[in-house]
């Protein structure tokens, strides 16, 4: 693989923009070999020159001559073959680096100082945003000690307190030193030698068996002897914090609205498990940010050098001996906080997480990868020619026994095509759910990330489609064999093991999605089913991006869920034995038949009303107001459907029609950030992914007029020649999961944008204490 790719590939993808830019390099040093390539045979002397100046082509250091004198590093006795003097310059308050290209005399010398140029530029990018990062970092693993301080203090207060207060006790007779954190991750990064105290309280937390007398004396003596070297973590610090309570569950959301989000501690058992559980959580993440952090430092310097290395074979000069040894001079080569930090952080977690396990606290560390299986793919090709065989079964048997012209035909289309539709829309959805993932990965869209799924534990395309046709093989069988059991005469006496297969089939299916053992993706299940139970109980959850982009979802699969009260009602209420459907003409079913339609849609204005709530974001109200909307309009074209009436059709137009509008809006300028008049790409947006700018046309105009297919209902558009009337509900719903489908990708690239321009690559995991200055930890 080339080296450009290799570097692609590699990127963090939301600090792309702060990678050195090796393609535009390479363009640059293309134009050098081109033009050597066209005057090596014309100009024979280009390559020698006729002057032999040095100091007079300090002009070329990156345009500006004056700024010589304040190179720093550089030798002032330079021999004739050298070809560019590197150094650094201050500038506005920090330390760039430039290059002082000595060979403009030299024929298509402003090509390689238009390189150089470029190249400083490239390197003092990465320098700025490299010390940023670790900056933060630092200031990161500091309030991490002082969390960890904490928690040690109520360890101790929790597991030990008798203990703890002898060991005090015994400590304060001594000599009175200053006091040293326990946990200290930063200290050696800062250069302070960590302090002894961890040690002596790491032992009365592990010392389960309490002290004897001989370990008394001991202890007597050592402390006697090593008291002015340390103080354990003193436990006043216990009364100095508060505890943050998230609003995890219904149960907490509701107290924090009467009470602050924040309490006292208890010292109970289980408040210490919470509290190492967010803790050991923000490590694990605290140390994958690390591990970027060093990724981009080693790729970037890998870079420099084989840009470098590219430009000496393309010009046969020795340039990249000095540039390459002023990058390993620079805080970008030879800075060690890094490295530092994470031999800190892995010794605090491993000692404090894993009771000195070396091995499982580094597997707790590091990410998991994911593995690529080669039975995946085999079953997934197994399960589509089963659904491509059960389909044309299917259709032999309906042309065979003649059905689509049985009398019974629309008794079979009012009563058994909404039990299996259900699976149609399910399939349909996880289809464009698979085609988003492949695409989100092709285009390098950071989904795993933006979705919030554990390292590894992510779907991919073919896991998705492998599901997926799993699903078609079941719903196709059941459909051919219901069919064949209902047309052949020898099962007519199974009439109710018949109707019962449907059933079957929605108790399989469910029962493969709550099982609790670990098969067919365990964490990818409950993460589906912890998300759907954050929507029904919207706004009493903390609202995520999964959460409300499942709701979102969920709004497009308005006839699966009438298709699951169909189920309930055609079961519980109705005859199902003799197909009987009168349940549908009463007034309770089309009460029911409303509500569950807007279900959706209210759990999104809930989370959006949340959102205003919690971050004073004024477009989240207006958001919910969409989703309102859309309720309304919902609402009156079920009225609509259900009685007729010029009012009701009247009402029913206008309020569709007006939500439409805001929808349609909603979607382009907001949710996919288009039609940005004054960007680069003109009505589209600065960035964008699809090199192809007529696919983003495309995909507007597709979700308006796909945004109008409510119109076939106002229009009466009820029934084709060739369709019956469940079939054409059933259209319309499809095509609503097409559109929700192409939207889902330009969403989530709006975004993957947004977090690469703020650089945000990792999650904030909130830190459970909550110091007494108001300074949230």
């Amino acid at each position: 693989m080339k080296f450009g790719r290799e570097l692609t590939s590699q990127m963090v993808p939301e600090w792309q923009g702060a990678y050195m830019d090796y393609n535009n390099l390479k363009k640059l040093l293309k134009e050098i070999l081109k033009f050597r390539q066209q005057n090596s045979l014309s100009d024979p002397m280009a390559r020698t020159g006729s002057l032999r100046r040095r100091l007079t082509m300090s002009r070329a250091f990156s345009g500006l001559t004056s700024r010589y004198n304040n190179l720093k590093g550089g030798s002032p006795h330079k021999n004739e073959e050298e070809v560019i003097l590197v150094g650094s310059v201050q500038q506005e308050g920090s330390e760039n680096y430039q290059t002082m290209f000595l060979k403009l005399s030299d024929a298509g010398g402003e090509y390689e100082l238009e390189f150089f140029k470029a190249l400083d530029d490239e390197f003092n990018k990465v320098l700025k945003f490299y010390k940023e990062k670790v900056q933060e970092v630092k200031g990161e693993a500091e309030e991490l000690s002082k969390q960890m301080d904490v928690l040690i203090a109520l360890r101790i207060k929790v597991d030990k307190p008798g203990v703890v207060q002898k060991f005090a006790s015994e400590l304060n007779t001594g000599p009175s030193s200053g006091y040293s954190g326990p946990a200290t991750v930063v200290a050696s990064v800062n250069g302070v030698k960590p302090g002894q105290g961890m040690d002596a309280i790491q032992e009365v937390e592990m010392n389960s068996g309490g002290i004897s007398g001989d370990d008394e004396q001991i202890r007597s003596e050592s402390q006697n002897n090593n008291a002015s070297r340390f103080r354990p973590a003193s436990l006043d610090v216990l009364g100095q914090v508060m505890i943050n309570v998230d609003p995890e569950t219904p149960v907490s959301t509701l107290r924090n609205v009467i009470m602050s989000s924040k309490s006292d501690l208890s010292f109970s058992e289980e408040e210490l498990r919470k509290v190492e559980e967010k803790l050991r959580q923000a490590f694990v993440e605290f140390y994958q940010q690390l591990r970027l952090l060093k990724s981009y430092c080693f790729l970037n310097m890998l870079a420099f050098s084989k840009i470098m290395k590219k430009y000496d074979k393309i010009t046969s000069r020795n340039a990249s001996k000095s540039y390459l040894e002023m990058v390993d001079k620079s805080y970008l080569g030879s800075s060690e906080e890094v490295n530092k930090l994470i031999e800190r952080l892995e010794a605090a977690f491993i000692k404090h997480f894993t009771n000195g396990n070396h091995r499982k606290g580094m597997k707790s560390l590091k990410p998991k990868h994911k593995k690529e299986r080669h039975r995946t793919t085999f079953f997934l090709g197994v399960f589509t020619g089963c659904s491509i065989a059960l389909v044309a079964g299917i259709i032999v048997s309906i042309h065979a026994r003649k059905i689509l012209n049985h009398p019974g035909r629309g008794q079979y289309m009012d009563t058994i095509f909404p039990l299996y539709s259900l699976f149609g829309y399910i399939f349909l959805h996880m289809l464009m759910y698979g085609a988003n993932t492949y695409f989100w990965k092709r285009f390098s869209v950071n989904y795993p990330f933006i979705f919030g799924f554990k390292p590894g534990t992510e779907l991919g395309f073919r896991e998705i489609f492998l599901v997926a046709s799993g699903l078609s093989v079941l719903a196709l069988a059941a459909t051919l064999a219901n069919l064949d059991m209902e047309m052949d005469q020898r099962t007519a006496r199974f009439q109710m093991l018949t109707e019962l297969v449907p059933l079957g089939l929605v108790a399989v299916v469910l029962l493969i999605t709550f099982c609790p053992f670990n098969i067919i993706y365990l964490s990818s299940r409950f993460f589906l089913i912890r998300c759907a139970w954050h929507c029904m109980l919207a706004p009493l959850y903390k609202v995520t991006m999964p959460d409300f982009f499942l709701a979102d979802q969920l709004t497009s699969q308005i006839q699966a869920i009438r298709c699951i009260q169909f189920y309930i009602c055609y079961y519980i209420w109705g005859d199902f034995t003799a197909r009987s459907t009168t349940f549908v003409q009463s007034k309770t079913f089309e009460i029911f038949y409303i509500c569950v339609a807007i279900v959706p849609f209210w759990s999104r204005v809930l989370q959006c009303l949340r959102r205003l709530f919690e971050e004073k974001n004024i477009s989240q109200g207006f958001n919910s107001l969409k989703y309102f909307s859309t309720v309304a309009a919902l609402i009156l074209r079920t009225i609509y459907d259900l009685r007729r009436g010029t009012f009701w059709r009247i009402l029913a137009a206008s309020s569709s029609g007006f939500t439409t509008i805001y929808n349609t809006y909603w979607d382009i300028v907001i949710d996919w950030g288009l039609l940005q008049r004054n960007s680069k790409n003109p009505w589209l947006r600065d960035k964008l992914l699809v090199s192809n700018k007529a696919v983003y046309f495309i995909a507007i105009v597709a979700n308006i007029l796909l945004r109008l297919v409510w119109m076939q209902l106002v229009l009466d558009i009820q029934e084709a020649p060739f369709l019956h009337r469940k079939a054409m509900v059933a259209l319309v719903a499809c095509l609503e999961i097409l559109r929700r489908g192409i939207w889902n990708f330009f969403r989530l690239e709006n975004e993957h944008l947004n977090n690469v321009g703020k650089y945000r690559a990792f999650k904030h995991v909130p830190l459970p204490f909550h110091y007494a200055d108001d300074k949230i930890m």
